[in-house]
């Protein structure tokens, strides 16, 4: 959160710094900013912030470059707003004053504004959790005013904050790295194992081709048969007829035999 100790710094800058505004050709302009800018302050300290806004607006209507209106608005605004913002909400009073702010640092009449610029600016990055931004700041800061032992702490702990969370992406970087070798790695081993199914598949396939293919072969050989015999068959017939043959040619010749015998039993018969 941004250190409001500024706005005690302002209440004795005011005068000096108001003085060192005055145009002698302008005594009634300069009069005006400051009452603006005295009642802004008196508001501001008791927490009332948007009627301090319009005093210190009211400030800028008589003296439109009035550093001091100008950062005054911008504090009281930061107060309003709350801490940081969105950067695409340009109605949000943080925005409002980061604008004034970064104005400020680059031309605010004296350094001691500038550096009081760069340090809000500072905090606002820091808030963000934008280290590196921060860091730039508030150096910057201690550059208009090496004195601001403030700026000096907040430079040593943004400084920490940005090893911290560089040190955070290097293992972030890290851990995808390995988690992007794993998916790798997955990958390669998904794929092996698809490679292999669709290899089995095609093993299981072919098998079931062949095994299609004989059984196929199989129907279709007693189909080939019906009209014959096999080998086997045929010999085991001809064996048969031959054995039928033979047993028919010895009945016949033990019949003949017996004929003969009756034969010349007659024959030698005496009358």
């Amino acid at each position: 959160m941004i250190k409001r100790f500024i706005i005690i710094f302002l209440l004795s800058l005011t005068v000096t710094t108001t003085v060192w505004a005055v145009d002698d050709q302008q005594p009634v302009t300069v009069k005006k900013e400051r009452n603006h800018i005295r009642a802004g302050n008196k508001l501001f300290h008791n927490k009332r912030y948007a009627e301090a806004e319009v005093e210190y607006r009211k400030a800028l209507q008589v003296a439109p470059q009035s550093a001091i209106a100008q950062f005054n608005l911008a504090t009281t605004l930061l107060k309003q707003g709350g801490g940081a913002a969105s950067q695409d909400d340009k109605n949000n009073p943080v925005n409002q004053a980061a604008g004034i702010l970064a104005d400020l640092a680059q031309h605010a009449p004296n350094k001691s504004l500038r550096s009081k610029a760069n340090y809000d600016l500072g905090n606002l990055a820091y808030a963000s959790q934008d280290y590196g931004k921060a860091v730039e700041l508030y150096k910057q800061a201690l550059r208009e005013d090496p004195a601001d032992d403030q700026a000096r702490y907040n430079l040593r702990l943004a400084q920490l904050k940005l090893k911290q969370q560089q040190q955070q992406q290097q293992n972030k970087d890290k851990n995808q790295d390995k988690d992007k070798d794993k998916k790798d790695q997955d990958k390669k081993d998904q794929d092996k194992k698809d490679q292999d199914k669709k290899d089995q598949d095609k093993q299981n396939q072919d098998k079931q081709n062949q095994d299609k293919q004989n059984q196929d072969q199989q129907k279709q050989q007693p189909q080939q048969q019906q009209g014959g015999m096999s080998q086997q068959n045929a010999e085991q017939v001809l064996k048969t007829m031959q054995n039928q043959e033979n047993a028919t040619q010895q009945r016949i010749n033990a019949e003949r035999a017996q004929q003969e015998r009756r034969e010349r039993a007659r024959t030698n018969r005496k009358w």
